[in-house]
């Protein structure tokens, strides 16, 4: 019983874990596209800063890869396709946030119009410091991103080697657990037919007991008859004798009457 309860307990608890692990790695999932999301908007907003203001470091979008059908009509002195429009979050290119930001813009078209932005002092005028405060700001964000990802990878691989470990634990466990309850079992099922033997082997016992009794009381019985009718049969026994010895005397020509006298003096002497 205590075997049978201990496997149950530990198949909760694996179950447990498992959806704990399940729930962990679906969020870290989340994270990681987000934070991936987030980078990429951040780079490719890094990257249109550095158009204007840092020339040297813009990257130019890569070049769109025609097919061997296109080539063919482009030198033959054809048009290519033209290049389909980057979707996503503001022309980025970047889908995975293209849902939380429909669902916010419906949540916003459902709240009033917010108020007019507040006046300034002027114009809004570009200066280079500015904007290389502003490229350093991505860079200290894009900074944190890489860190926290860097964390979520180490903690989601830390918690998927404890998880194995736990389950590799848990099914050695599960396993010696269940080879003792099969040992036990046999075991008990075992004793239980050698208790059924012994119980058979008793009931025939007694029996035989039973039977020994009941002879050893009538030899007793016999015993006690032949204890008690001794002397009278003694006496019978004597007095068949004397029969006997007078028949035979008789039978030798001896006086009878003699030997009647002799056998009132031999009763006289016994009373």
């Amino acid at each position: 019983a205590a075997l049978e309860a201990g496997i149950k307990e530990l198949d909760t608890l694996v179950a447990k874990a498992t959806a704990q692990r399940k729930a962990e790695n679906v969020e870290f999932k989340e994270l990681m596209a987000s934070d991936s999301a987030a980078h990429e908007v951040l780079g490719f907003a890094k990257n249109r800063l550095n158009k204007f203001y840092n020339p040297k470091l813009y990257k130019e979008a890569p070049k769109q890869e025609l097919s061997a059908e296109d080539r063919i009509v482009v030198n033959n002195g054809g048009t290519p396709p033209p290049t389909e429009a980057p979707g996503g979050i503001a022309g980025t290119g970047v889908t995975v946030l293209a849902q939380i930001s429909a669902h916010d813009t419906v949540a916003q078209a459902d709240k009033a119009a917010p108020p007019p932005p507040p006046e300034t002092w002027g114009a809004y005028t570009v200066k280079s410091e500015e904007s290389n405060g502003v490229i350093a700001m991505i860079d200290l964000l894009i900074k944190d991103l890489d860190k926290e990802m860097t964390e979520a990878e180490t903690s989601e691989k830390d918690a998927q080697t404890d998880y194995n470990a736990l389950m590799s634990d848990a099914a050695e466990k599960r396993a010696t657990d269940a080879k003792a309850l099969t040992e036990k079992s046999s075991a008990k099922a075992d004793t239980d037919a050698a208790l059924q033997g012994h119980g058979d082997a008793k009931k025939d016992a007694i029996a035989e007991l039973m039977a020994t009794e009941k002879y050893a009381q009538s030899l007793h019985s016999e015993c006690d008859w032949l204890v008690q009718y001794y002397d009278v049969r003694k006496t019978a026994r004597s007095e068949e004798i004397e029969s006997l010895h007078r028949a035979k005397a008789v039978l030798s020509g001896a006086d009878f009457a003699l030997l009647q006298k002799q056998a009132r003096t031999f009763l006289a002497r016994r009373q």
